[in-house]
This record gives C-alpha cells, sequence and structure tokens, in this order.
C-alpha cells in the first residue's frame, strides 16, 4: 500500500506548464515540521509534489508559498538522466487530494496570504468554508510548453483520460 497524508506549507508558488495534450503538472513542494526535534537537526522535512488535470489549475490559481495544506497521494520514484547522461534519483508525492489547514484569516496572518477553502479533487469540486468571503483566484498566464521540454527534466509523460485507467481490476 502507498497512501502518504501530510500536512505543511508550501515552500514556493506552484509552477504549471502544460504538455502537447495540454495536460496541466503543477510542480511545488511542501515543508512538513518534524515531531521530534533534537539540537543540529533540521526542524522540517521538503517534499516535492505533483498535481495534475483540474487540481493542477486550481493549486496554481489558489495555492502559493506559505499556505498550509493537508496532501493525501501517493510516494513515486522520479528518476531520470540529466543532460551529462548521470542518473538523478529523487522521491515526489504524486497528489490525490488538497486541502487547506488553516482559516483564512490564520493564512493571512502567518503567510501574509490569503487561503481558499478545501478543494476534493476526487469529486473535482471546491468548497468554501461557511464564514469567507467569496475567493478571487489569482491572475495566471497559461504557458505552453513542447512534450520535448518534458524529457529529461524528470516530468512525467502521462497520458489524457489516466484518472478513469486504473491498473488493476
Amino acid at each position: 500500500m502507498n497512501v502518504c497524508v501530510m500536512m505543511g506549507r508550501l515552500t514556493r508558488d506552484p509552477e504549471v506548464r502544460y504538455g502537447a495534450s495540454g495536460t496541466a503538472f503543477a510542480n511545488y513542494s511542501i515543508a512538513v515540521d518534524r515531531r521530534f526535534k533534537r539540537e543540529g537537526q533540521p526542524d522540517a522535512d521538503f517534499f516535492n509534489c505533483v498535481s495534475f488535470g483540474k487540481q493542477a489549475e486550481f493549486v496554481e490559481k489558489y495555492l502559493h508559498k506559505g499556505t498550509k495544506v493537508v496532501i493525501q497521494g501517493s510516494m513515486q520514484n522520479d528518476n531520470y538522466q540529466n543532460r551529462e547522461g548521470q542518473t538523478v534519483y529523487r522521491d515526489r508525492i504524486v497528489v490525490d487530494n488538497v486541502e487547506f489547514a488553516e482559516s483564512k484569516a490564520a493564512s493571512q496572518q502567518n503567510a501574509g496570504g490569503y487561503n481558499a477553502g478545501p478543494y476534493n479533487a476526487n469529486a473535482r469540486q471546491y468548497s468554501a468554508p461557511m464564514d469567507s468571503a467569496p475567493v478571487q483566484p489569482r491572475q495566471v498566464q497559461r504557458r505552453e510548453e513542447p512534450a520535448s521540454d518534458f524529457a529529461g527534466d524528470g516530468f512525467m509523460n502521462i497520458p489524457d483520460g489516466i484518472d478513469e485507467e486504473l491498473p488493476f481490476n
């Protein structure tokens, strides 16, 4: 079983690219505080995350550096050959579900930003908290990337319709 559930803050604004088929890829990372901290050891662990499709577009509009989120997904190896021919080893969380982990007011205090409310990737819907004002999404500019830009840069080539396909019956 491969299930990851983590709560942390985004360390940078999400970066979204579009493949040749038009599928959106949102790359971002989160910092997760360690429960037990020892002197001389880091206070947090950092994890690279990726969201696809409509969820990637949501992440681009509503998440920003400092936003506290809970993510649920699976850990995958994302190994590739760099331009020098060396194999680069890294892990990435493929996010299935993103939810905001703090109120809009707390988000503004802690991160200087805003919070939109929970988003259920499986239902592909956004539901704002009852006490929140309507959220204005960030204005984003769509960047078209040729398919060759994804090869060798660590981006996975995910075909359209992957949401409907299951690897088992």
